[in-house]
């Protein structure tokens, strides 16, 4: 433990240290060979000055920028090339992949599937996200609520599958149940289930994981939009009769619509790359499978390098637009569009 957190230490202090010797250099570099000198002419003074005043920002950008190409830009464009190739990478095959894709059972019930979660996940956290951001504000005890609601933020979404397992755990017939789930069936008198292994039921046993991870993120993001409202507007509300529902529903969500949208295209974005919780609960058996695990099993399980692109594509194209249309709608609200 002590060698892994030494390690750790050394890590930062030599990637900071390389920060500062890069910045500090290349600085020093570009003033030593565009300093002004003796006899020179006013037009040519301010050329230098110019030139360094354009260069010097892309050095501080530049090692952002091609860690950038690397890691994200370049990986896009040869896994759209590798969708028009064969398993190895190797044969041109034109769009023979997205004509198995579309005629193929499985990825549609994977689609099918994610539809599901679409639908349902970023409702219900941002729903719910916003009716404990109301309510806990009206409690003593509503920052120590809120604390606890933020809590699985903190945990991985594997992390968090675990957690659950334990509450759908199934032992069999006739064994002690230790799943918090079937040890309450049982208690009120009903047989156990095996819950994640019914059909549709366990899809929405799965979502239930990612409500409760994500309805902290909606309720901080919600709260904080609720505190900006003014106090005036409440007040005047209240003085011409309005009850609490009407506040709600005719003041409150109004005021707050565009936070509301960010929060579900947020959330919904995140329900389109959702792998970890499916894997580590079923990997994608019982029916739950989704897009991003079945690229998964093409790309690293079954090595064929053609489909497991063009999944990884097609869910790419599904995230486009509403990471666009919410770049567009924050720019707006901005007055930068």
């Amino acid at each position: 433990m002590f060698q892994q957190i030494l390690a750790a230490v050394i890590a930062v202090v030599v990637a900071l240290a390389v920060c500062f010797a890069y910045f500090w250099g290349t600085n020093w570099v570009l003033d030593k060979l565009l300093t002004p000198r003796p006899g020179m002419s006013d037009d040519a003074l301010t050329r230098r000055d110019t030139l360094r005043s354009q260069i010097r920002p892309w050095l501080f950008i530049g090692p952002a920028l091609l860690f950038l190409t690397v890691y994200l830009i370049y990986p896009v464009f040869e896994t759209l090339r590798l969708s028009f190739f064969d398993k190895y990478g190797t044969k041109f095959v034109g769009v023979s992949n997205y004509v198995w894709a579309l005629t193929d059972e499985t990825f549609w019930r994977s689609a099918l599937n994610n539809a599901g979660w679409l639908l349902i996940v970023p409702a219900f956290s941002t729903a719910m996200g916003l009716i404990i951001a109301t309510l806990a504000d009206r409690l003593w005890w509503g920052n120590i609520a809120k604390s606890l609601i933020f809590a699985p933020m903190a945990i991985s979404f594997v992390g968090a599958s675990i957690i659950w397992k334990f509450i759908y755990t199934y032992k069999g017939p006739g064994i002690e149940q230790i799943g918090v789930l079937n040890a309450v069936v049982t208690g009120l008198g009903f047989p156990p289930q095996a819950w994640i292994t019914v059909p549709y039921l366990n899809s929405l046993l799965l979502m239930i994981i990612l409500i409760w991870i994500q309805t902290g993120f909606a309720m901080v993001i919600l709260s904080a939009a609720l505190r900006g409202i003014p106090e005036e507007t409440l007040e005047a509300a209240r003085i011409d009769g309005a009850n609490e529902f009407r506040m709600f529903f005719d003041i409150m969500i109004p005021q707050i619509w565009g936070t509301i949208i960010v929060v579900w295209t947020t959330i919904t974005i995140t329900v389109l790359k959702v792998f970890d919780i499916v894997y580590a609960m079923t990997n994608g058996e019982f029916q739950t499978q989704v897009l991003a695990n079945l690229m998964y099993r093409w790309m690293f399980i079954s090595g064929d390098f053609g489909r497991g692109s063009t999944i990884a594509v097609i869910i790419m194209l599904a995230v486009l637009p509403v990471m666009v249309w919410n770049i567009r709608r924050v720019r707006s609200e901005l007055g930068t569009a």
